[in-house]
């Protein structure tokens, strides 16, 4: 299943499969992120605070790539760069255990569950009517399992892009965090981003994922120079990015980049026609 859309606009350039029910794996971290950066806005707070990795880090599944152990202390700014650019399982469910404790909680729940709570809050906010998340990591071993769309998750990476700030955490290559140990010994770590296919084609981000049920799935998000229009005797700048969605790919990195390049082209046409955009065209 997979979707190209003017990120822009949300025009869908071309689709197929975009509102099947499948499983999605780490690309469930972008609402992760989102949850936690909203938070950050809204309250103020700063993501250079150092917190607490909990001792449940224990019970997570999938490899563990900075080898958080329980007691560390990390930013939630580090934790952030690790979860989306190595997709690490550990430091979402560490981002999910301290935030959630601190986002209302009408309901009593845990502070994971909480923050689950709110992922699905914020996917009901975006029209994600197919989506459902039970875990900040996108581990897919439950019955019935997390669940998602193509269409779903280009309507989330949308409104990702719309903080400033969500971009620094999928675009860099490489970037050293720092881990504090339980005994107070510093630690740092180098992350390399788990998206091969940055640099090409204007490839900035997003997200990688994979599990045996989900198979290889991939967000990826492409820049151009903006577009320069005259409309009404003024000259404007309209932004050119696109996002795919690809899930249960058999080779995400190379179809993937096909997409993003047919995805110019048809980005090219659509904008020779005067950019149309209606109702049903668009997410």
């Amino acid at each position: 299943a997979w979707i190209i859309v003017d990120d822009n606009t949300g025009h869908v350039l071309a689709a197929s499969g975009q509102n099947e029910q499948r499983q999605i794996a780490s690309l469930t971290k972008i609402a992760t992120a989102m949850v936690v950066i909203d938070w950050a806005e809204a309250t103020k707070a700063s993501l250079a605070d150092l917190v607490a990795v909990p001792p449940e880090i224990t019970g997570v599944g999938g490899v563990n790539p900075c080898q958080l152990q329980p007691g560390d202390r990390i930013s939630l700014r580090d934790l952030l760069y690790s979860a989306m650019m190595s997709s690490d399982n550990h430091a979402a469910y560490t981002l999910a255990w301290n935030v959630g404790s601190r986002l209302p909680n009408p309901q009593g729940l845990s502070a994971v569950d909480n923050f689950t709570a709110h992922m699905n809050a914020l996917a009901r906010t975006l029209g994600m009517k197919r989506t459902l998340f039970l875990n900040p990591h996108g581990l897919d071993s439950l019955t019935p399992p997390p669940h998602s769309t193509a269409a779903d998750l280009a309507r989330l990476t949308r409104y990702a892009y719309k903080h400033p700030g969500f971009n620094f955490y999928v675009s860099q290559p490489t970037r050293e965090i720092a881990i504090q140990g339980a005994d107070g010994t510093p630690r740092g770590f180098l992350l390399s981003n788990t998206n091969e296919l940055l640099g090409r084609d204007g490839i900035e981000g997003v997200k990688t994922g994979r599990t045996n049920r989900a198979g290889d799935c991939i967000v990826l998000a492409a820049d151009r120079p903006p577009e320069a229009v005259e409309r009404d005797g003024q000259k404007i700048a309209i932004p050119r990015r696109i996002i795919v969605v690809l899930l249960a790919s058999a080779d995400r990195f190379s179809e993937g980049f096909a997409l993003i390049q047919r995805g110019w082209g048809l980005h090219e046409q659509w904008s020779a026609q005067g950019r149309p955009v209606n109702k049903r065209s668009s997410i």
